[in-house]
Formats: C-alpha cells, sequence, structure tokens
C-alpha cells in the first residue's frame, strides 16, 4: 500500500517475531541430541510385518515396555533380584538411586523417543532392571552364584529359556554402560561376590564377558571367534553386542565397493540348474563370509541353525541397523536381502538343507521359505553400499552362460545317480558296439 511505512512482503519483518520466539526457548526445552540414541521404538514397516517379534511376552526392561499389561507378574521378579543385588554388594539402595540419578540426563538421551516419566521413576526402573539383568548373568551358569528355591527364574527348568528373547528385543534394552558403571563400581572382593568352593579372581569378571557368554547360548547363529575382543564402551546393549559379535573381521567379508546393477539375484533352484554347487563353510568367521568362485561353480554360504527364535533374533538385529547404522554397515540388512532372493519356494530351502548348509530346527522347508520371505518386508538397503553387489553379479553371469546350462542339464539328466552313470556307460557301449559291428559288415 503506497504510503505505508510496513512492507507486507519484508521478510525481516515477517519473521522477527518468530525468530524472537524461538530465541526464548530454553535448551532444556529442546529434545535431546540424537548422536547418543542407540535405543529405538522399530518402524512401523517392520513392525507391522510381525508386530511380536518386537513386543516382549514375559518380562520389561527398561521404560519403553514398564507396567504393559501382561508383563506385571515378573516385576516382582525383578524386586527379588534387586535385593539378592543389595545383600550381596552391601549397597544401600540409596547409593545407587544417588549414582544413577547423576546418569539420569545421559541415560535418558540414549532412547530415541521421550521418556514421559518422572525423574524418580524413570531412575527406580533403571536401578531395578540393571541389577536383575547383573544377577541374571551372575546366575547364568550357575558358576557365581548358586540360584537357591526362591529363585524361580533358574530354580525351575527351562524357565530362563521363555525369558531370554525377551533380552534380545530392541525396544526392551538399557544402555550398557549402566551395567557397567553398576557392576565395577560395586564389585568387592572374591569371597563377597562367589560361593567358597567356586571362587575365581573377581577381577576375571566383567560385564561385558558375562554378556558374551550370555549372548552366544542365545542365538543359534552365532559364530565362534577365538580372539574376540571389544571394549565395552563401543556396545551400546545386549542387540549391539550380538550384532558386534558378528561384523566381519579385516579378513572376513566386507563392503565391496560395487553398485548393485540388478535385484533379479538366481534362486537357488535356478543356480542349481546352472551348475552352481552349494558348499557349507563350518567353521566360519562370520555369518556374512558368503563367496563364490566361477571357476568351479562354488557357492559357498556359512553353516546356520534356523530354530523358533532365529527369526527374532534376525528382526531385532535389522531393526537396530535401519535405525541406527549407516547404510555401509546394513550387514544383517544386506544378507536377509540377498538370502530372501536366493530362497523363494521349498525346493530352494531343500538345497540348502540337502548341502547341510542350513540346519532347519522348524521342521517344514515351506515354513522355512515363508519365514525368509517375509524377512525382507519393510528392510532399506542402499544398491551403492549393497554388501553382494559383486557376488550377485557373477552369480547372473554364470547363469546366463549356455555352456554352464548345457553341461549342468547333461550331468543332471544322465550323470546324477549310479544307475543313471551305469545306464549312459551301457548305452553307450551298445551305441560302439553297434557301429563297429556296421562298419565290420560293410567291409566285409
Amino acid at each position: 500500500m503506497e504510503g505505508s511505512s510496513e512492507d507486507p512482503y519484508d521478510i525481516e519483518n515477517l519473521f522477527t517475531p518468530l525468530l524472537i520466539s524461538m530465541g526464548q526457548t530454553q535448551e532444556n526445552d529442546l529434545p535431546p541430541s540424537p548422536d547418543p540414541c542407540c535405543i529405538y521404538r522399530v518402524p512401523e514397516p517392520l513392525r507391522c510385518v510381525n508386530e511380536k517379534a518386537y513386543t516382549p511376552q514375559l518380562v520389561s526392561i527398561g521404560p519403553l515396555h514398564h507396567g504393559k499389561e501382561g508383563l506385571e507378574e515378573m516385576e516382582g521378579h525383578k524386586r527379588r533380584y534387586l535385593q539378592y543385588f543389595l545383600e550381596r554388594t552391601g549397597v544401600s539402595e540409596k547409593d545407587y538411586v544417588t549414582k544413577i540419578k547423576g546418569k539420569e540426563e545421559e541415560l535418558r538421551s540414549c532412547y530415541a523417543h521421550t521418556i514421559e516419566f518422572s525423574s524418580e521413576k524413570f531412575v527406580e526402573i533403571i536401578l531395578v532392571d540393571a541389577a536383575f539383568i547383573i544377577e541374571l548373568l551372575l546366575r547364568g551358569d550357575g558358576e557365581h552364584i548358586k540360584p537357591d528355591s526362591y529363585d524361580r527364574i533358574f530354580y525351575k527348568p527351562g524357565f530362563i529359556n521363555f525369558m531370554v528373547p525377551d533380552m534380545l528385543l530392541l525396544e526392551n534394552q538399557l544402555p550398557f554402560f549402566i551395567l557397567e558403571d553398576l557392576f565395577s563400581w560395586t564389585q568387592k572382593s572374591e569371597e563377597d561376590l562367589l560361593p567358597i568352593e567356586d571362587q575365581v579372581p573377581a577381577t576375571k569378571l566383567s560385564v561385558l564377558g558375562l554378556s558374551y557368554e550370555f549372548c552366544k547360548k542365545s542365538t543359534g547363529f552365532y559364530m565362534e571367534k577365538d580372539n574376540w575382543e571389544c571394549p565395552s564402551s563401543k556396545v551400546h546393549h545386549f542387540v549391539d553386542l550380538v550384532r558386534t559379535l558378528h561384523l566381519p573381521t579385516a579378513k572376513g567379508n566386507s563392503k565391496n565397493g560395487e553398485q548393485l546393477e540388478l535385484l533379479g539375484i538366481p534362486t537357488l533352484t535356478k543356480l542349481h540348474r546352472a551348475g552352481v554347487k552349494f558348499r557349507p563353510v563350518r567353521p566360519s568367521e562370520n555369518l556374512f563370509d558368503i563367496h563364490f568362485t566361477d571357476q568351479d561353480g562354488i557357492l559357498k554360504i556359512p553353516h546356520l541353525i534356523i530354530d523358533d527364535d532365529t527369526e527374532l533374533v534376525l528382526r531385532n538385529l535389522i531393526a537396530f541397523e535401519q535405525c541406527h547404522c549407516t547404510p555401509n554397515s546394513y550387514f544383517f540388512s544386506d544378507y536377509i536381502i540377498l538370502i530372501d532372493h536366493l530362497v523363494n519356494t521349498r525346493n530352494d530351502v531343500e538345497l540348502l538343507v540337502k548341502e547341510e548348509i542350513v540346519e532347519n530346527l522348524l521342521g517344514d522347508n515351506k515354513e522355512l521359505s515363508t519365514l525368509i520371505n517375509r524377512l525382507c518386508k519393510g528392510v532399506a538397503f542402499d544398491r551403492d553400499e549393497f554388501s553382494y553387489a559383486k557376488l550377485t553379479k557373477d552369480l547372473d553371469n554364470y547363469c546366463k552362460n549356455p555352456w554352464n546350462k548345457w553341461m549342468a542339464d547333461l550331468k543332471q539328466t544322465y550323470f546324477d545317480t549310479p544307475w543313471k552313470i551305469i545306464s549312459f556307460i551301457v548305452a553307450t557301449c551298445v551305441i560302439v558296439l553297434t557301429i563297429t559291428q556296421m562298419a565290420w559288415t560293410f567291409t566285409h
């Protein structure tokens, strides 16, 4: 408007109130920086495929599922473990509360979502659950602390097996550093920590070492590493520990720097028809140590045990990668994408079972093929960072080679059983004799 002192298109004036409002916002009113985050709610595209695989069924750990219906019964057992913890360490509950209170901001920042519990309730949850986990780890193998008749978790045979899956859920974690802090702060002499008949130097015990043993026994696809070392500061929680145990070593498989040109990865059945032979890698340095050599047409895949908990463990490892890692660290995600494309039907699974690459404890090969095909739904990947780009290219080129197909068809048609080989030899001899006889007849 002419003569007006205010220009309606004056950007600076328009945004001045907003800038003032933003400047008045207190720093502590803002959500915490995402950098320390390591515990996440599973994204909906993954959760909707199998919600049960991400939800605790028996025990809640941490604040995300605390107080949920169906998990109340275990709260009494956790309180009993807290009492064991206090009696064993000789430290008052008040001292523990004070210590955790001093770490509250750091603890809250480990959760990607805002925790609505009050300070007092949050600290209580952390203390109870941290004490529970430490006692659980110490009692896990029966060497460090002997369970008594009131310890329902270990005194009742098999009960711990129902709890283990809940301990490996992404949403059901405590930051690992608080376990280390409480354990190292309260660790006393070996006489106070262990029964007399089972005494070992207390310095040999650590939450990391105990967690290592727990996770090793809790995942059926774990690969042994003789010289494994990992500073506890690099481990965020149990899910991250299991993932860390499987990361490729310097000698193992790693990102190859090639771009994935296509996702038309041949299935195992197609590879078999093209003459590819399958061999199990046992033992292997890591789960991702999958290699193919086109000179001899052999695809080597590490041995894998599939049981009732395999899907749960894999899903939570993949969810953690998708939430926490960059695409160049999507090792489990890339692995399951590759396996999903190699396996489409029960025939593909039967090849893996026949060659002893997979030990299917589910029993039904069709059920396993369905499980594998569902694992990939909602999983993101980057073509520029796909771990198996070169492998899939080599497999595709091998299948497209007419010579490989012809030789494979010849072998599988005439030489796949001893009787067919004998029949082929006999037929060849008959033909040779017939030709020889005809030639002799014509010459005489």
